[in-house]
């Protein structure tokens, strides 16, 4: 180590961006903040920021994601400021040498999941804050989405995609949840992220027979409208056998 010198290496940053998705009114929705600094004053971006001295990446994404939503990750320790847990896991890194003007910059994204939230508050150098339909920002091609900052565009894309495809073989889709929730509200899960309309009788059948993905608490509720609709919770499957096949759009 003695021989070891820091300065002949070109110093670098790391960030965490969090893809943070929800289902709100029957639609998959990504939160979105709008920057209040430059670079892309102005633009809006995913939320996140620089990761610090003394914490890990796993660290920096659950603090960004408290700041930025009051929600506490399934996997951080400790109290967290709000009852409401949400999923979190590390989707990719992206490390292009001029992704963002300021310096080289690595940001280390991650993907968030969470049953419907609030309205979002703007925190740091945000200067507010919403929620967004997937399908307007990413729109039918990447030309005609919205612009967002840095590669924020491509990094969202990516979340996207890997909450459609997981969702076909693991019980990802009960992080959409609340604890208790009906077949029929898991349904407008898949249909939310898929972008497609099931068949309800199928969709039932599926999914109550798939081994491990629900387990009922015996309740009833009649939130949805109508007849009293079972009451279900995740149950132990973390992988869906048969798996969960996305329709071809």
């Amino acid at each position: 180590m003695s021989r070891y010198d820091p300065s002949a290496f070109p110093p670098f940053a790391v960030t965490v961006d969090l893809v943070v998705l929800t289902v709100r009114e029957h639609a998959l929705c990504a939160l979105l903040v709008r920057r209040g600094e430059s670079p892309f004053q102005g633009y809006w971006a995913l939320p996140g920021g620089f990761v610090r001295p003394d914490e890990g990446l796993a660290e920096a994404a659950s603090r960004e994601l408290a700041e930025e939503t009051g929600l506490r990750a399934h996997s951080a320790p400790g109290p967290g400021p709000s009852a409401v847990g949400a999923h979190l896991e590390q989707l990719a890194t992206y490390g292009h040498p001029q992704r963002d003007p300021r310096m080289r910059v690595v940001s280390v994204a991650h993907l968030v999941l969470a049953p419907d939230l609030p309205t979002p508050q703007p925190g740091g150098d945000a200067s507010s804050a919403r929620w967004a339909p997937v399908g307007d920002l990413l729109g039918p091609t990447p030309v005609e989405g919205v612009p967002l900052a840095f590669d924020h565009g491509r990094i969202l894309a990516d979340g996207v995609e890997r909450a459609r495809s997981k969702i076909e073989y693991s019980s990802l889709a009960t992080a959409f949840c609340p604890p208790e929730f009906t077949v029929g509200e898991l349904r407008q899960v898949y249909e939310a992220v898929w972008g497609v309309v099931l068949d309800p009788r199928n969709f039932h059948r599926k999914v109550t027979g798939t081994p491990g993905f629900l387990l009922p608490t015996g309740g009833t509720t009649t939130r949805q409208g109508g007849r009293p609709a079972q009451l279900f919770k995740a149950g132990g499957a973390t992988v869906l056998n048969p798996p969960m096949l996305r329709p071809e759009s």
